[in-house]
């Protein structure tokens, strides 16, 4: 009989995007997950870390602070302004003084964990994080034939799916909770990217990319620009 219930294989599937350089912690913590259930993908740097939580849906995010290229706390600052949903993290670190722990979580982690750990603990604290924003998260928006899983990052219209990139897809989801009102482009941008602000050609670009998938495959617009005023969804 097992001794733990975090030791048994779960029913529910979760991934986890481990950003860790030290080659040994991360097999380590491959052969403890692993076999119970967890899919991992492994980031050696931050700079690697930080382009696979953009491209790619994780429950969540095991994130050594010292690293090679740019450090954890420029990778969760970075995921915290730019990911389109908040990814739970875990800081991952040597470090223990009360100031560091404090700057991890400035940063928007969620939870921290010194080495030397148990792998259990991290298990069981990184499951507890997966689960609690799972059920946190409002699973699907939904406007006329149009939807959009915030958990998945799914987007349908009409029963067809349509692949957004991570702007694109955070412009929608800002649309689709504020309908029927409209967005300004400054709102959209400081919503987006809060304290770095981009240029308005940036907005524009990934506004155009966004009209590109969700309404020129169909007959009818419903991403409208409205005269000195800015975006929203045209939908009933």
């Amino acid at each position: 009989m097992e001794k733990h219930s975090s030791m048994r294989k779960m029913d529910m599937q979760f991934k986890v995007l481990v950003v860790e350089d030290n080659l040994e912690i991360s097999r380590n913590i491959a052969e403890y997950f692993e076999p119970r259930g967890l899919v991992l993908d492994f980031a050696y740097d931050g700079k690697q870390g930080v382009d696979l939580a953009l491209q790619n849906y994780y429950d969540c995010i095991i994130l050594d602070i010292m690293l090679p290229e740019m450090d954890g706390l420029a990778v969760c600052n970075i995921l915290r302004n730019k990911a389109s949903r908040h990814i739970p993290i875990i800081m991952l670190t040597a470090r223990d003084a009360l100031d560091d722990k404090l700057a991890g979580f400035e940063t928007g982690a969620d939870d921290y964990l010194t080495k030397p750990f148990a792998l259990e603990e991290l298990f069981v604290r990184c499951l507890a994080l997966a689960k609690r924003h799972l059920l946190n998260c409002e699973k699907t928006l939904q406007l006329g034939d149009l939807s959009l899983n915030a958990q998945t990052q799914q987007v349908k219209r009409g029963g067809q799916e349509i692949i957004l990139q991570p702007i694109p897809l955070k412009i929608l989801q800002l649309l689709m909770e504020h309908h029927p009102r409209p967005l300004s482009r400054s709102e959209l941008s400081d919503k987006i990217w809060g304290d770095d602000p981009t240029d308005s050609d940036a907005l524009r670009s990934h506004v155009y990319q966004l009209r590109k998938a969700i309404d020129k495959p169909f007959d009818t617009a419903i991403i409208k620009t409205i005269h000195s005023v800015g975006l929203a969804l045209d939908i009933a």
